[in-house]
């Protein structure tokens, strides 16, 4: 493997804290739309840590530099989040599927392709029925077609972190299907990186250990069976996509 492709997530630093400060979702939020896009989020975080960095200087105007900073900040993630939103759909259009903000969108066992979005990552997930021969690693030729397809578009976003994830169903041992999430997790990095792309690339594989469906039937197996590419604006975003 390819000493580029890392294996891993990033430490997250206290900015999450401040993200999950702007929840605007659910029934407590107020105003007319409860489901405020990437771009609207991306604004509240930008604005919460322009702010702070501008209220944190010394001196006799820090409000006014706070204001300011709250300003500047509001317009970078404002352009964060639209970048996301914009991302999420070209690689929707470029794999012929659409974009979902629904948490139980893997679930549908009629796609081989799922696009979800939050407030935090894109993340595409690709069916291991589409991916895999059974025990294998290698790419069938079809995935190898839809994963050449995301290059193009990830170019164009040369500061998004990708991390790339694999996912087992329970048959067999722990630690088998440790190694073999991984190194499906690797074969699909590797690809991306031999492309020369410029984005920093993150592998993981959590073997059986984050499932969608209880492991107790072989088709609720096949969903659990997956390879996700988690696309982050930052690395304040990155989650631990074993837990």
């Amino acid at each position: 493997m390819n000493k580029n492709v890392r294996n891993g997530i990033f430490i997250l630093s206290s900015a999450l804290i401040l993200s999950g400060c702007a929840p605007m979702q659910g029934p407590n939020a107020t105003g007319g739309n409860q489901n405020i896009s990437k771009t609207q989020t991306g604004a509240l975080l930008g604005a919460a840590l322009g702010a702070l960095i501008g209220a944190s200087t010394k001196g006799h105007h820090k409000l006014q530099r706070a204001a300011i900073g709250a300003a500047a900040g509001a317009a970078l993630g404002g352009a964060i989040g639209y970048n996301m939103d914009k991302q999420a759909q070209q690689v929707a259009k470029a794999l012929d599927t659409d974009v979902s903000t629904s948490p139980d969108a893997e679930l549908d066992r009629s796609k081989d392709i799922i696009i979800t979005k939050t407030d935090n990552y894109v993340k595409i997930t690709f069916r291991d029925s589409m991916m895999f021969p059974t025990n294998s690693a290698e790419l069938t030729p079809t995935a190898r077609m839809k994963i050449n397809k995301l290059i193009p578009i990830l170019k164009e976003y040369p500061q998004t972190i990708i991390q790339v994830v694999g996912h087992t169903d329970s048959r067999g041992s722990w630690e088998y299907n440790k190694e073999l999430s991984k190194k499906r997790a690797e074969t699909v990095g590797n690809i991306l990186y031999n492309s020369g792309l410029p984005n920093q690339i993150f592998v993981k594989g959590c073997s059986f250990d984050k499932p969608l469906v209880p492991n107790t039937t072989p088709e609720n197996m096949a969903l659990n069976r997956r390879v996700e590419i988690y696309l982050y604006p930052n690395a304040e975003s990155i989650v631990d996509p074993c837990k």
